[in-house]
């Protein structure tokens, strides 16, 4: 098996692929990927700050394993593998800057060792590149220290693809068969028809290439990861067939919807555009999303010239599929949704790049090229930094508000043991240590009736904006300005206060 980490620069072929004699040198790690990793993980905690408040989604998820707050309603969709992620931390802590920290250098040796995979069949400096340009988009470093799911996926798509290339060319690579199967697990454990999307490449490969092994690993990866998702479907949500009937509706209904506008107008820093209205970005900023296609590609044709394509076009197919039902199949859009095939086309990309600083054969020619991939590459990063902090700002901001509103609250007398419903009562929830109660939406858990009832027992507040009408069961009670909203507050409350 090849790898490239004993390879000098004069043995490089114009892809950035290792010469099929090159020979493993088997230590720790590159240098060049540590560093990235390291700047990776550094440039998290200096850029998006430990101190950001946890989101609309990661109340949901941390609330599951935490040991101060009610745990929210779980919907169809969602899987557990993200909350048992931060369960180190949560489960005993309430700092968020505590858990920030924690992901951002857990996310960072991920990066790293998933890089690691790669070296077998990419020169580390490419691999390096790669790596660099995934780490330094804002929605890469926006999610990487956040109790999202997304992230975790691109990590384990380049651990299985990189894997299950290395068990192509040995058998015998131990690891990598772990590999192929702890890729695929780590996917399915966090997000399963993520898994399923990324490793059809590989489910095809592996039947066109008659290896019953592989397809014997990664669909046991995929049912390690997903096995408690199911069970859990049986025994809360109907059965599996209820369950994935449930998250089609909770997502819109799956089927064909054309979400790539969607995607396109997301990209100025909308963390979730549903439903996604208005004008698209800048051209500036959107400049690199149709780059990347163009990049890929070109990486994809000098790997088939240089007779190495499976290593670049197997990512690149991997991409194209973690993609489809979040271009096609949805009818709304979040940027996160695409990490794992931003991770993937990352390689194809960084092959593309070294190929266009490394084709010209005269010297002039060549610093030319240097310059201008540098310049572009300047300018690039210098978008993602201003779109990152415009989106710290929106998010920062939606979250100071959702705890001013907790704080009110209790001035209200909603203190814990609590329980909110109406508007944002999730977040919110979270926020004030309340449990959160709803009675329409993709939240669904409880009726009025039951909600009616527990304010006779317990400190129950409905949440709703200026103009909006309470439900029936609440146009009696006391109504008061809670930060930017007004809560209808449960008379056993205002006893209590």
């Amino acid at each position: 098996m090849a790898d490239g980490s004993n390879v000098t620069m004069t043995g490089l072929t114009r892809t950035g692929l290792p010469p099929r004699t090159a020979r493993p040198r088997h230590r720790w790690g590159e240098p060049w990927l540590a560093a990235v990793a390291g700047a990776f993980t550094l440039a998290q905690l200096v850029l998006v700050r430990p101190d950001l408040g946890l989101g609309w989604d990661e109340t949901v998820y941390v609330s599951q394993v935490s040991g101060q707050v009610p745990a929210a309603f779980f919907s169809a969709p969602r899987a557990r593998g993200i909350s048992l992620l931060a369960a180190p931390i949560a489960s005993w802590s309430d700092s968020t800057a505590l858990l920030r920290v924690y992901l951002a250098v857990l996310s960072g040796l991920g990066l790293y060792f998933a890089l690691r995979i790669w070296r077998a069949h990419v020169m580390p400096r490419v691999l390096a590149l790669a790596g660099a340009l995934f780490a330094s988009l804002w929605v890469t470093l926006f999610y990487g220290p956040q109790a999202m799911p997304n992230y975790w996926v691109a990590v384990g798509a380049l651990v299985c693809v990189g894997c299950f290339l290395r068990v192509r060319v040995n058998a015998g690579d131990r690891a990598a068969w772990w590999g192929v199967f702890a890729g695929a697990a780590l996917m399915a454990w966090m997000r399963p028809m993520d898994a399923v999307y990324v490793v059809l490449p590989l489910l095809a490969l592996a039947l066109a290439l008659r290896r019953p092994g592989l397809l014997a690993v990664l669909v046991a990866g995929l049912l390690a990861g997903a096995g408690e998702w199911v069970i859990e479907a049986y025994m809360s949500y109907g059965g599996l067939a209820q369950r994935l009937s449930d998250a089609s509706r909770i997502q819109g209904g799956l089927g064909l919807h054309l979400a790539v506008v969607d995607q396109l107008r997301s990209l100025g820093g909308r963390t979730l555009c549903r439903p996604c209205t208005g004008s698209a970005p800048n051209p500036v900023v959107t400049l690199w999303w149709f780059a990347l296609p163009v990049l890929a590609a070109l990486g994809a044709v000098t790997a088939v010239r240089a007779r190495r394509a499976l290593p670049v076009l197997l990512p690149l197919a991997c991409a194209v599929t973690a993609a489809v039902p979040y271009l096609f199949l949805i009818g709304y859009a979040a940027p996160r949704f695409l990490l794992p095939a931003y991770a993937l086309l990352a390689l194809p990309v960084a092959h593309g790049l070294a190929h266009l600083v490394s084709a010209p054969s005269r010297r002039s020619a060549r610093t030319v090229s240097v310059g201008l991939v540098a310049a572009c590459l300047t300018a690039h990063l210098a978008v993602q930094y201003v779109v990152l902090e415009h989106t710290l700002r929106s998010s920062a901001a939606h979250r100071d508000n959702w705890s001013r509103t907790a704080s009110a609250l209790h001035a209200l007398g909603v203190r814990p043991p609590c329980l909110l419903s109406g508007y944002e009562a999730v977040p919110i929830a979270f926020y004030a240590g309340c449990g959160s109660a709803q009675t329409d939406g993709h939240d669904t858990s409880t009726t009025a009736a039951a909600l009616a009832r527990a304010a006779h027992r317990t400190s129950l507040a409905v949440l709703a904006r200026t103009g909006d009408r309470p439900p029936a069961y609440a146009r009696t009670w006391s109504v008061e300005r809670a930060g930017v909203l007004h809560a209808y507050v449960a008379p056993f409350a205002r006893r209590v206060r």
